[in-house]
């Protein structure tokens, strides 16, 4: 068994430790370690990592980037997006009543206390979003089916217990059928009911506030390749009532200074950074991928967008029975390849996976398109290629052993 102490020349942090050198195409996924993280904000990091700070000065100092690269009238770093959005509720239903922040999450006695969401935005992204609201103290309203939603469940569903309501912006939610972002804020605002944005894995950073939203929840280390973290942003009361949270239920949400600096450092070379060269990049990436795949059978490809129109594309692979495989079994065959090479794997019930390009290091398209090939190829198939997409909560259940 090797530990964190073991040392060698020529051996990476990878290796000292017995994790596996994954090749990931799946996205920027928290449980494959978030995103790879910008120079500037490993130097940014490092740098104040022996330093003490004050930490409300910290983020006044931050809250001076949020606002400039958002739009947003004030703004905070927290530990992560789902923590956002709990402080954002908890800040709508308290206030800055300091006693009443103390009391949650069990005792919102006087406060409102009721969040209203569309039921097909009550999505899981590794933890139910609903938990991000009960968590608060506040209780879940959903509206609509998850079909649709139309104005009058909206509407409805508000009355004087309402707090604040949520909208989520997502490649998990139900696509079609839904109240856009500015129909739902119409309706809230009529009200004075302050909306909510979950947009964790956004690329735009100014137009959810711009579209209407009083609060808006970014993720620090997906597009912007930060640390882990949440980025708050928007009305200037909202904003200060969240942060107040920090004396309450925030507290086992806290962030370190390291992942205020880094995420500052990484808004700030976000500014900077060469998106047209990126997107090349990418697209690079993605025609390599679909040649490799051409004219071999049972298996399709096709570039898609992506799904809320972040200026990102992806390739689409179908899995036919022809080729002897599921899509399921490909997927599995990839990750158990050496290196590893992880799929976006989430629909493979319906006959397809995804290769996301956002998160190459250099000579690593070319790995995956190699990797492709063998598996597809190769006259032998493993014994799980004809694999059933099933959902098997076991291997969660065993850990840590």
């Amino acid at each position: 068994m090797k530990t964190y102490s073991d040392t060698g020349s020529n051996t990476t942090i990878r290796e000292r430790l017995g994790l596996r050198p994954i090749i990931n195409v799946s996205g920027t996924m928290t449980s494959l370690g978030a995103s790879i993280i910008v120079p500037e904000a490993i130097s940014a990091m490092t740098e104040i990592a022996s330093q003490w700070v004050e930490m409300d000065d910290l983020q006044r100092a931050a809250s001076a980037v949020v606002a400039r690269l958002t739009g947003g009238e004030a703004g905070f770093i927290t530990a992560c997006c789902a923590s956002g959005i709990t402080m954002a509720i908890a800040g709508a239903m308290t206030g800055t009543n300091l006693l009443a922040i103390e009391r949650l999450p069990d005792d919102t006695e006087g406060l409102k206390s009721e969040v209203v969401i569309q039921l097909g935005h009550i999505v899981n992204y590794g933890a139910p979003i609903d938990q991000s609201i009960r968590v608060a103290g506040a209780k879940v309203i959903p509206a609509g089916t998850v079909s649709v939603t139309q104005d009058y469940h909206v509407r409805e569903a508000i009355n004087e217990r309402t707090a604040a309501a949520l909208y989520v912006v997502a490649h998990h939610t139900v696509q079609y059928g839904m109240l856009s972002l500015e129909e739902f804020c119409e309706i809230c605002h009529a009200k004075n009911i302050p909306v909510i944005v979950d947009a964790a894995s956004e690329y735009d950073l100014r137009s959810f506030l711009a579209r209407g939203a009083d609060i808006v929840v970014y993720s620090g280390h997906k597009f912007l390749s930060g640390p882990t973290s949440g980025i708050v942003t928007g009305r200037k009361d909202l904003v200060r009532a969240a942060y107040l949270q920090n004396r309450g239920v925030a507290r086992a949400m806290k962030v370190g200074k390291e992942s205020i600096a880094g995420t500052m450092a990484a808004l700030d070379a976000w500014e900077k950074r060469d998106h047209a060269g990126i997107r090349k990049r990418e697209e690079a990436a993605l025609n390599l991928w679909k040649e490799a795949l051409q004219a071999i059978p049972g298996i399709g490809a096709q570039i898609i967008p992506d799904p809320t129109t972040n200026p990102l594309d992806r390739l689409q692979v179908f899995v036919r029975p022809e080729s002897r495989f599921t899509a399921a079994g490909v997927a599995s065959a990839l990750a158990a390849g050496s290196p590893p090479v992880i799929v976006r794997n989430h629909e493979v019930e319906r006959g397809h996976f995804f290769l996301d390009p956002c998160n190459l290091h250099p000579g690593e398209a070319e790995i995956v398109a190699e990797q492709l090939r063998a598996v597809l190829t190769a006259k032998e198939r493993p014994a799980d290629a004809m694999k059933a997409a099933r959902k098997d909560s076991a291997g969660a259940l065993r850990w840590p052993d």
